[in-house]
């Protein structure tokens, strides 16, 4: 029996390896959407500090692989900003101004300096923002707004420096000048709290937006993954929940809620659905993390907004969150790659093992069993770590420090589950230029993401061996950047209070370095790996 069921995994498993080297690897589409990304809110009272944190996994395979700092700006009264057409704009196009502009709008007095990305994820007030596309209804995308969902993102970390604040922005501009986009969740975080805002077009013609916003309680912790998850909206509790004013008129007009039915009224209902079991996967496997205790159940429809957690949550357990791949449940998908066990000699022992070839981050057409995990399609799984993401964020806010030391981006480039982090100050002025290329499209060692992708690319192709060698470069590192935090932030501190341009001088020379050597730490390690096992597949 060992001999027949070695042999068929072992054909198998060298089929599916030999593709692996020479393949390239697909995202797929969950339910129809392509790629998708991960945010993860946690409120002040959940967290192990009291930072209030949001989060965003850039699951994508465009050109984003790119950082840098945009400057606080003045505009004279009555001058006008341009908004532009998101083509996958890369860091060069944004300086040399080549973006395709699509309008302008009016530009405010002042405006924040802000971590720049694709989705800019905070700016020097301590306003976070993470996001996940959800779709929504067709009927709900507008042919006249010019603004994006990329555009938006900006705005709000460009004008507000609270939560509410963002919330209010995201309502005026897309009133006045249309939102023309997909239905969006962006997870909005300042020093005191946390939002999601869910947010789609008002319909074909039509200029403006239908959004509604729900507040994470202080004390749990919530996520999005790809699916609109708002609900009921209680208008007459405005600490935890907010609307449009067009949020009930539009489901009517558009046929979508009958309010003389005596059926509640439900966003998530109203405007999209909860039909992916790839974003319901991952809102159990979260929530389920953070309290296993409510033993929800991974083939509910729904699960709670948010859920207190039964340990308070680090900016650690953000991380290994994100690099989650459903392994020890029974929705691993590599749980089907059965070899017969080797010693160290290489003799075959005749028990059975899962190969080390085997890995969550194949092709969907690698998969061994057409279904897998409950006997749904296999298309329509997909674990937390994904290895088409660009670039992962974990947030703090902290309102206990001035904002030029209490907001901070913990930066990862490249897949979650093989990436390291980089501690990126939101007060910094610059960021290496190894970090500004947006190189893509052609290998480059002047590029920090390769020296990220290429381990997680090197490491997938005998992943149960080669994620020993990850975790053995990235464990020092992590320790050592959470050890050194106290430390750097109590001298960063002492400078802000006496001077604070040294503050800032300071902590820019200190995220500066450790994003220089943790991209040197993965360039060495892409070669170790690939010295300690060429020959050896």
């Amino acid at each position: 029996m060992i001999k027949k069921h070695f042999l068929t995994f072992f054909v198998l498993s060298l089929t599916v390896g030999l593709a692996m080297l020479f393949l390239p690897l697909d995202a797929g589409y969950v339910d129809g959407l392509p790629d998708g990304c991960t945010s993860i809110t946690v409120g002040k009272l959940a967290s192990s500090d009291g930072s209030v944190m949001t989060s965003h996994t850039c699951d994508s395979r465009e050109d984003r692989t790119w950082l840098d700092i945009q400057p606080a700006r003045k505009y004279k009264t009555g001058e006008k900003e341009k908004v532009y057409k998101h083509t996958e704009v890369t860091l060069a196009a944004y300086d040399m101004g080549k973006r395709e502009d699509v309008g302008e709008i009016d530009a405010i007095p002042e405006t924040y300096a802000f971590l720049n990305t694709v989705l800019p994820p905070m700016n020097n007030r301590q306003l976070a923002v993470g996001e996940s596309t959800f779709g929504g209804k067709e009927q709900m995308k507008s042919d006249k707004g010019i603004i994006n969902y990329y555009e938006l993102n900006r705005l709000m970390v460009q004008r507000a420096k609270t939560a509410r604040e963002a919330i209010r922005v995201a309502d005026e501009v897309t009133k006045k000048y249309g939102y023309n986009d997909g239905g969006e969740c962006f997870t909005i975080a300042d020093p005191n709290e946390v939002w999601h805002l869910e947010i789609l077009g008002p319909g074909k013609g039509k200029i403006g937006a239908v959004w509604a916003a729900q507040r994470v309680p202080d004390g749990e912790i919530s996520v999005n993954a790809n699916a609109s998850r708002i609900r009921k909206i209680d208008l007459k509790n405005p600490d935890y929940f907010m609307a449009s004013e067009n949020v009930f008129s539009t489901a009517i007009e558009m046929g979508f809620w009958n309010s003389d039915s005596g059926e509640p009224f439900e966003f998530c209902y109203a405007y999209a659905d909860r039909n992916s079991m790839g974003s319901r996967r991952r809102e159990w496997r979260v929530l389920d993390m953070a309290a296993p205790g409510l033993k929800l159940d991974p083939y509910s429809e729904n699960y709670p907004f948010s859920v207190k957690p039964e340990k308070q949550i680090s900016v650690k357990w953000m991380m290994e969150t994100f690099r989650d791949t459903f392994e020890g449940t029974e929705y691993d998908m590599t749980k089907y790659w059965i070899v017969e066990e080797r010693d160290k000699g290489g003799k075959p022992t005749g028990k059975l093992q899962k190969s080390p070839y085997a890995n969550p981050f194949m092709d969907y057409d690698m998969m061994p069993l057409m279904k897998v995990n409950g006997g749904w399609d296999w298309r329509g799984e997909r674990c937390i770590a994904r290895y088409y993401c660009t670039y992962v964020t974990v947030t703090q806010s902290r309102g206990w420090l001035p904002d030029a030391i209490g907001g901070l981006v913990w930066f990862g480039w490249d897949n979650p589950a093989m990436t390291a982090y980089a501690p990126l100050y939101c007060s910094i002025t610059d960021v290496p230029a190894s970090y500004k290329i947006s190189g893509r499209e052609k290998y480059r060692e002047d590029c920090s993401w390769w020296a990220f992708n290429r381990v997680a690319d090197l490491a997938a192709q005998k992943w149960g061996d080669m994620r020993k060698d990850v975790e053995a470069a990235r464990s020092p590192i992590e320790t050592k950047g959470f050890e050194d935090q106290p430390v750097i932030e109590a001298k960063a501190l002492e400078l802000y209070k006496k001077n604070p341009k040294k503050a800032v001088e300071f902590l820019t020379n200190y995220s500066n370095e450790y994003a220089k050597s943790i991209t040197k730490a993965w360039w060495d390690l892409g070669d170790a790996i690939w010295s300690k096992y060429t020959g050896k597949f």
